[in-house]
């Protein structure tokens, strides 16, 4: 999969890009992420990339022009993918979302700076705006590279195992179960002693019902809309 980033701060990206899962992959060739610089693109004297608004108002808007000209020089005639704006009017993204997007051959992310950009880049150069949250950033970089770093997990090969990605938070509608690790004991806390137990059974059962205790203590609000049996129903009404 390729994913072309269009901002005006590069710089950004590379150590999160080159570090932990995302650096492997694109070392394996699993993941092809690139940051193209918008700034050369300007037909400005000085390379600017942003304007006083129309209409007055506070704070700069990007300028049209060095967009379009970049997003043009990455997509071409041959383009088949989507080109997504990181903003705050968008859907929210999701984990299901995120499996979708995986499936594309190529997705182009373009990250806004100071007030907006230019409302004609995105009538004629986006197909889709996603936010990653109700708060606001001083730039779509950050933003960018949560949906990266969310999509390329669902790249097969990417986690090192296919079973990863849908035992995690999230991935079935609920909070993962607790994780333990060695030591079996510390500090006068044990591991559960299902998970010592060997059997494959009563542990799947034991963190079905952790994930189910998880959700309802942090996030009740996930359980309205999670596919859950009439069993695992009366199990959070005792709880």
């Amino acid at each position: 999969m390729k994913i072309t980033i269009l901002t005006i701060f590069p710089e950004m990206f590379q150590s999160v890009l080159n570090s932990s899962i995302l650096g492997r992959a694109r070392e394996q060739g699993l993941i092809d992420v690139r940051c193209v610089d918008i700034r050369p693109f300007s037909d400005r004297k000085h390379k600017n990339t942003d304007d006083y608004p129309f209409g007055g108002g506070a704070g700069m808007v990007m300028l049209a022009q060095p967009i379009m000209d970049a997003m043009a020089s990455v997509t071409g005639e041959g383009f088949r993918g989507r080109r997504i704006f990181m903003g705050p009017r968008g859907s929210t993204l999701t984990t299901a979302r995120a499996r979708e997007l995986a499936q594309e051959e190529e997705l182009v992310l373009l990250c806004g700076h100071y007030e907006g950009v230019d409302q004609r880049v995105l009538d004629s150069c986006i197909d889709e705006e996603i936010s990653i949250g109700d708060y606001i950033l001083t730039g779509g970089e950050l933003a960018a590279m949560v949906l990266t770093d969310c999509v390329a997990r669902f790249i097969p090969g990417v986690l090192g195992s296919a079973e990863s990605p849908e035992e995690e938070s999230f991935s079935d509608g609920l909070l993962e179960y607790p994780q333990y690790t060695r030591p079996r004991e510390l500090n006068g806390m044990a591991v559960p002693e299902v998970l010592l137990s060997g059997d494959h059974a009563k542990i799947r059962a034991w963190r079905r019902v952790e994930s189910l205790r998880a959700t309802k203590r942090f996030r009740p609000d996930l359980l309205e809309k999670a596919q859950l049996t009439d069993k695992e129903k009366r199990l959070l009404e005792e709880m």
